[in-house]
């Protein structure tokens, strides 16, 4: 039985090797090949070509390897000035490319810890939107029916805007604009009229309670992860190299434990992509239908292998899961700093607390803010109210 469990041991740790190896080939070697070659049009004089672009891909390929290689060297002189180390980074497979995954791991959990939170809390209104909520107290026939009174209303004076030459401009895109809105409510009541009783009443408050219950678990594991780095040196998520799979049981509570743990991961995988496409800072890598370019598609499978190569460090760093999930690429030296994972552990902590919050506050803010009568203050600002601001039919605005 040990003999099996040593090779069952070997084998898992050489998978998951391999599954680094392969995320590095990806993120390192094939999308710089992929954005260079589409950048690529041949050197000035060859034969435009096929051939001309490769050649080209490939010399800009090796040049920022040696780019990559001589930044990395660089700091590695700065942090670490031995002599051992300096000599150690000309060792390729070794130590050079698991100090490489070192780096882009330790900024993709900094952008874990920029994404994660917000995503926790976005996660809320993504599957609001995705599902029928509950009707409650709610006549849907006569709002479907003041919605088409609307829409008909709407046409109206875009057919008569069309017919007037100086009335074509912005007044009747803003009215397409209009009307779009109205058709897209009239087809979320059409959707929730149609929806079975289940899906209404059972399906929407048992997948909010869901997120509900895996954010609150997830957080709770964070603070019993710092009371255990405040007491305990084991609780470091430094790289194991005890590779004894079997021997003793990663999870008190054995099976239920270890399925709960690969839930929150997924969950907190889920939450990051989310949370990544919220910032406002990343929204311009958002795909869109039929208006995606090449470019943006490449930024995109970056930023998700970025994401996914820290995110075992983050949930090792975060006390997730106890198991070693970092192999042979996992000797970070910044893994073993106690003021850098109890800081990270902390902001994390004190982000998603503070997100959801906000989240789940911001109904009780407007209505203080409109008490107060403070919420027209932002009218100006805020285009979310498309009935706000409608044009009457000679292009003035109407106030309601």
């Amino acid at each position: 039985m040990t003999m099996k469990m040593k090779m069952l041991s070997s084998t898992e740790y050489r998978l998951w090797n391999l599954v680094s190896l392969f995320s590095n080939l990806c993120l390192f070697v094939l999308m710089p090949f992929a954005y260079f070659f589409l950048e690529s049009e041949g050197f000035a004089g060859s034969k435009k070509g096929i051939r001309a672009r490769i050649l080209e891909t490939f010399v800009m390929l090796f040049l920022l390897a040696l780019l990559i290689l001589g930044i990395v060297w660089v700091a590695s002189a700065l942090i670490d000035n031995d002599a051992a180390s300096m000599e150690s980074l000309y060792d390729l497979w070794e130590f050079y490319l698991p100090y490489l995954y070192s780096c882009i791991s330790l900024m993709g959990g900094l952008l874990l810890l920029m994404c994660t939170p917000v995503g926790l809390s976005r996660m809320f209104t993504v599957m609001g939107l995705l599902l029928v909520k509950p009707t409650i107290l709610e006549d849907l026939d006569e709002q479907i029916y003041c919605i088409h009174l609307q829409e008909e209303a709407l046409q109206r004076r875009l057919n008569g805007s069309t017919s007037h030459v100086y009335t074509r401009g912005s007044f009747a895109h803003q009215l397409n604009n209009e009307l779009d809105n109205i058709r897209n409510q009239r087809n979320k009541l059409e959707r929730r009229k149609k929806a079975s009783g289940w899906e209404k009443n059972l399906l929407y408050p048992i997948v909010m309670l869901s997120l509900l219950a895996g954010t609150t678990i997830s957080v709770l594991l964070v603070a019993l992860n710092i009371l255990y780095l405040l007491v305990d040196e084991t609780a470091m998520p430094k790289g194991s190299t005890d590779r004894g799979i079997g021997n003793t049981s990663l999870s008190t509570f054995g099976v239920a434990q270890a399925v709960l743990e690969i839930i929150l991961m997924f969950y907190l995988m889920v939450s990051s992509v989310v949370g990544f496409y919220s910032l406002r800072v990343f929204e311009g890598l958002t795909p869109r239908k039929d208006d995606t370019t090449m470019t943006t598609i490449i930024g995109c499978c970056v930023s998700i292998l970025v994401l996914s190569s820290a995110l075992p460090v983050m949930s090792r760093t975060l006390g997730i899961t106890r198991f070693d999930l970092l192999g042979d690429f996992g000797r970070f030296n910044w893994l073993g700093n106690f003021y850098i994972v109890l800081s990270y552990n902390m902001l994390f902590a004190v982000v998603t607390t503070l997100c959801l919050v906000r989240k789940f506050t911001s109904a009780v803010r407007e209505e203080l803010l409109k008490a107060l009568g403070l919420d027209k203050l932002q009218l100006s600002n805020s285009p979310t109210d498309p009935e706000s601001g409608k044009l009457s039919a000679n292009g003035h605005q109407k106030t309601l």
